[in-house]
């Protein structure tokens, strides 16, 4: 018999609106005890460690230990960002404006999980609907659909050790995870927090629902041989090898200045990288491998999405040396379709190309953004403070990582000051309507209350400038 997913769907959201109800009278003590509880319950070493190798056995991609640091980093820092925050009630006072601020749930909220990082994003939707007194529903990709009912089964069996309505916390059960259920979803709740692929996000945004999504990355970082070139490849391979690369945080290509491209190639082998040179046979064989239809499209192949460098290499019949972490592919032609090693690879494998300078590097970083990736993220490592106010001026990107390893970064961590979160606003450049990083905040509706002040009028002459008024004037 056919699956109505309709009518599955509109069940689940009905429970949702039920137990939200119930939370629409928690006080701000009761929330961050809840997420406090949730936190703390899913972070324990054992269990980060088990839903990590569930993943990994799930979906075939990854790294469980890398997953298990990724429950601790994100879903411990997504907990330290709302402690201690106000998120009921009257939040904010401003005297002098006679203005109140009053903060408000929006209902049942729609979460749309990506296979890549199906671990640690429905622990961190939950905590944010759960800190905002709102019932989130959770919608993981196929290949992960059973971690994602295990780890929900875990957060509501939370719940109701403290007195919380489980159906706060609700997954689309694996037998019913599909296209269609998350279609219907999406049509039926008050809100959708979707992370996943571009299809999936833009059918977010038109479904007539409110919605915050995420663009497309594809990170571009500049070299410009300022910094100490062993450091700069430890920090590349590290972001590039962390879950073999599952994030679309990861460095995709790399800009080098002409002046240190030998040192830079040369730390980078020190810290197993291999080179695949330009015109080479295994530029075109791991082309084919990663793309098997390109020309006509590129498609990434699934089975190298989120492998180990050595297991690509193994799939592209290439030789590589034991403990090859990362690959690299010289790229010094165009862009776009017809030179794919510009675009995402969602893989341990990134583009290299050449510049002569720092502007050579900025008009090629445009090129690649403009091609995919635009207003995700981009890096820089130098040590000259204006190439860095060129970026953050003209590239147009949301995030610019300097000296940092793009995916353990732009994403949030515990040593820069990007918001920890799971879904990465990219601006109107990647048809977002946010540019920051999504948290608990923005699951938050807002009553402002104003109050009788005293006039606030300014005078003419305070307003405008007097040359001004002269010129027009004359």
């Amino acid at each position: 018999m056919a699956i109505n997913y309709e009518e599955y769907v509109a069940g689940l959201v009905a429970k949702g609106h039920a137990a939200q109800a119930v939370a629409e009278g928690f006080t701000q003590e009761q929330v961050d005890e809840l997420t406090a509880a949730v936190a703390y319950a899913l972070t324990r070493p054992d269990v980060a460690l088990k839903f990590g190798e569930m993943l990994v056995e799930e979906s075939g991609m990854g790294v469980a230990a890398d997953k298990q640091l990724k429950m601790f980093s994100k879903v411990k820092g997504s907990y330290a960002q709302m402690k201690g925050q106000k998120s009921v009630g009257l939040v904010e006072t401003d005297e002098k404006m006679g203005m109140e601020k009053y903060a408000k749930s929006m209902g049942v909220i729609g979460a749309i999980i990506p296979v890549t990082n199906g671990e640690a994003t429905p622990v961190v939707k939950s905590m944010m609907a759960l800190k905002t007194r709102n019932a989130v529903i959770l919608a993981p990709h196929p290949k992960a659909s059973r971690t994602n009912w295990a780890v929900t089964e875990m957060i509501r069996g939370v719940l109701v050790k403290f007195g919380a309505p489980a159906d706060l916390v609700q997954a689309i059960e694996p037998e019913y995870v599909s296209i269609e259920s998350s279609q219907q979803l999406m049509k039926q709740v008050d809100f959708i927090l979707a992370t996943g692929g571009t299809p999936m996000v833009r059918q977010a945004y038109s479904s007539g629902v409110p919605a915050i999504g995420v663009g497309t990355g594809n990170v571009v970082t500049i070299v410009d041989g300022t910094t100490d070139m062993d450091d700069v490849a430890d920090l590349i391979v590290r972001s590039k090898k962390f879950d073999n690369a599952t994030s679309c945080s990861t460095e995709n290509s790399i800009l080098v200045f002409e002046s240190c491209y030998d040192s830079f190639v040369a730390a980078m082998a020190k810290n197993g990288c291999l080179l695949i040179k330009e015109d080479s046979p295994d530029k075109q064989k791991l082309l084919k491998t990663i793309w098997p239809e390109s020309p006509a499209n590129h498609d990434l192949n699934r089975h190298v999405v989120a492998q180990s460098a050595a297991r690509i290499a193994e799939l592209a019949e290439i030789d590589a040396p034991e403990g090859t972490l990362m690959i690299m592919v010289e790229e010094n032609g165009g862009y776009g379709n017809e030179f794919p090693f510009t675009g995402e690879k969602l893989s341990p494998v990134a583009g290299i190309r050449k510049c002569k300078d720092f502007d050579d590097a900025v008009e090629k970083m445009l090129k690649i953004l403009e091609y995919q990736g635009k207003g995700h993220s981009c890096g820089i490592h130098t040590t000259i403070e204006e190439r860095v106010a060129v970026l953050g001026e003209k590239v147009p990107v949301c995030k610019v990582c300097v000296n940092h390893p793009q995916s353990l970064t732009n994403s949030g961590s515990w040593t820069s000051g990007f918001p920890m979160s799971m879904t990465l606003g990219c601006g109107t450049w990647g048809h977002n309507s946010i540019s920051h990083n999504a948290t608990w905040k923005d699951l938050l509706n807002f009553t402002y209350v104003s109050r009788p002040i005293p006039s606030w009028q300014p005078t003419d002459e305070y307003l405008f400038d007097a040359d001004v008024v002269a010129k027009l004037n004359a």
